[in-house]
């Protein structure tokens, strides 16, 4: 089994060179796809956007510089989503794919967590079930790589929604629980994820 700190070394060395699509930077607002009738102005929500140039549909896109989260789709567009990201000492920029889905998963912290913050995390050793008080929140995807399996990053939900658009996280991006369900409902396992570097842009305001 491959612990944390391995992970992120093998990573970090694999991602590097991994360059941010120029298409990510410019959007133009089309509506809110989770609830269409709220006002476009609503400024969590997430929005259907026009990409400048065309990318694959079907891949996730994550961009930490503007805490954004996008699921491409056909015709060069995207959903946006907003979503927290990881502290800068612990953010891992690299590609993966979706290799498991969970509703209401339950969570168990990683050992690096553990000794870093043993007052906060040790009681959670062996586990805290799924629910609403859960860290992963409603859904969460599995982020895996070639001959590592199971990194133990997620893209996973929040009941905590002041925790978005802030690095907040140990490496996970999260997005609050009604937004989750409508990505998970959307992506298939097999997807491929891209998580860029942190500094290629403007930090959002």
């Amino acid at each position: 089994m491959i612990d944390r700190r391995r992970f992120m070394m093998s990573t970090v060395l694999g991602a590097s060179g991994l360059a941010l699509p120029t298409l990510l930077s410019a959007q133009e607002v089309v509506t809110d796809p989770v609830a269409p009738e709220a006002p476009v102005a609503r400024d969590m929500s997430p929005k259907l956007v026009r990409l400048d140039n065309p990318m694959p549909a079907g891949q996730i896109h994550v961009v930490p510089d503007v805490y954004s989260l996008y699921w491409t789709l056909p015709n060069g567009e995207a959903l946006r989503y907003y979503v927290g990201v990881g502290r800068d000492a612990l953010y891992i920029a690299g590609e993966f794919t979706v290799g498991a889905k969970k509703e209401w998963p339950s969570w168990t912290p990683t050992k690096d967590m553990i000794e870093r913050e043993p007052d906060h995390y040790a009681k959670y050793k062996d586990g805290m079930p799924g629910g609403p008080d859960n860290p992963l929140g409603a859904r969460a995807l599995y982020l895996f790589q070639p001959q590592i399996g199971d990194t133990f990053l997620r893209i996973h939900g929040t009941n905590k929604p002041d925790t978005i658009r802030t690095d907040v996280s140990n490496g996970c991006a999260r997005l609050v629980n009604d937004q989750v369900i409508d990505l998970y409902d959307r992506v298939p396992v097999g997807s491929a994820v891209f998580l860029y570097e942190k500094g290629l842009l403007p930090k959002a305001a």
